[in-house]
């Protein structure tokens, strides 16, 4: 064995060294033919230290409920829940710290319980909502499907952007015409098929109350509705208010 250094070898041994004829290597020769490794048993004792080896879970202990000091690191205590008044007086506050503008909009993430009974889940959908008191003058685009001269004219009045009938199908499936929200009268209803693929969520229906006689009614919900849909399986992100 050689030490990295002069000083650290035994006095007299690097003269014998030197006198020596050769050194002799230490590691083994090469051979040519070798045994095949033995492949462990699957109840030996050395697989199974692997599999608990692999199987070992790094122990958390458990968060404290409330800090103690001003500086603090947050991730060993639980993270702080509110009600929506206090929240909602605490994003105020922010406002005013942060000089950002006080009709910035308030967004909300719901997080949806989506599985049943019987080892099922709910599809993931999308709805609109009116809600008691709006926080936007936007207006969504409204296109009434009707052959009615009576109703297309009650349409025109509650504010729908386009009405028409059938000849409407060849202008929508080129993108020629292209709105927020799609409602229909039932009469037409059988001639709209071919804009079933088209529309896809947004074709006409009685459960999403975008097919009916009321035509005002459907008109106020999608011209003044809140859109929002169930994003990766069940978690609801939408706007709710401004500060």
């Amino acid at each position: 064995a050689l030490a990295p250094r002069r000083g650290w070898i035994f006095p007299g041994l690097d003269q014998r060294l030197a006198a020596a004829p050769a050194l002799v290597s230490l590691t083994p020769p090469a051979r040519p033919y070798a045994a095949a490794a033995k492949t462990a048993k699957k109840g030996s004792r050395k697989t199974k230290q692997e599999e608990t080896k692999k199987k070992k879970v790094t122990r958390r202990w458990p968060l404290m409920s409330k800090p103690v000091d001003d500086v603090y690191l947050t991730w060993y205590y639980e993270r702080p829940s509110y009600d929506v008044e206090e929240a909602l007086g605490m994003l105020k506050k922010f406002q005013e710290l942060d000089f950002t503008n006080p009709k910035q909009y308030v967004y909300i993430n719901v997080s949806l319980d989506m599985a049943l009974q019987k080892k099922k889940k709910v599809d993931p959908f999308a709805s609109t909502v009116l809600l008691p008191y709006r926080f936007t003058d936007e207006m969504n685009k409204v296109l009434v499907f009707t052959e009615d001269e009576q109703e297309a004219e009650i349409a025109r009045e509650n504010g729908a952007a386009v009405v028409g009938g059938v000849e409407l199908i060849k202008w929508i499936l080129e993108d020629e015409i292209q709105v927020d929200f799609y409602v229909a009268v039932p009469a037409i209803m059988p001639k709209l098929i071919p804009l079933r693929s088209k529309l896809k969520r947004k074709y006409p229906s009685t459960k999403k109350n975008s097919m009916g006689h009321d035509i005002p009614k459907m008109l106020q919900l999608f011209r003044e509705g809140l859109e929002y849909m169930v994003e990766g399986e069940r978690l609801i992100k939408t706007r709710i208010a401004r500060v």
